[in-house]
């Protein structure tokens, strides 16, 4: 998954949880929301730290 189909999950993810929860669904699938939107911001998260690691290494490799 690149990073802007990444972004539109997270978007899409996050109005979902907010939705769900204005609708008085069960906590626990919130919860469940929730946690699978942190999983997805934290795979920004790490797609961000690989970018930097890449550009921070591309003078020496050039």
């Amino acid at each position: 998954m690149n990073k802007e189909d990444l972004q539109t999950k997270i978007e899409e993810t996050r109005k979902y949880m907010y939705e769900t929860y204005n609708q008085g669904e069960d906590y626990n699938k919130v919860v469940n929301i929730s946690q699978h939107l942190d999983d997805l911001l934290n795979k920004m998260v790490k797609i961000k730290s690989n970018c930097k690691f890449v550009f921070l290494l591309l003078p020496i490799l050039i």
